[in-house]
């Protein structure tokens, strides 16, 4: 699917959900397919197509948590930097 960020790998029942968002939540649920199904109100179904797409891809889905989270801790920085500016 394309998008502002760029073309990017999507559950086609669920456009607008990303594989790379649904791999990263499995990474934090420790590997847990009916956690992450839960945790995204997606099947368990929908969760294992994506971790396939991932297995035929982890450097494309690598590369997308990788920018999430480096943008991540670029918003986090700055709001640390703006909130002591704001005490100071």
């Amino acid at each position: 699917m394309d998008g502002p960020a760029g073309r990017r790998a999507v559950l086609a029942a669920k456009r607008g959900v990303d594989v790379w968002q649904v791999v990263s939540t499995l990474k934090a649920n420790g590997g847990s397919i009916p956690d992450t199904a839960r945790a995204m109100v997606l099947s368990e179904a929908e969760v294992r197509i994506a971790l396939e797409y991932y297995a035929d891809h982890p450097d494309e889905i690598d590369a997308w948590i990788g920018a999430n989270d480096e943008e991540y801790a670029r918003i986090e920085a700055a709001s640390r930097r703006q909130e002591e500016l704001s005490r100071a």
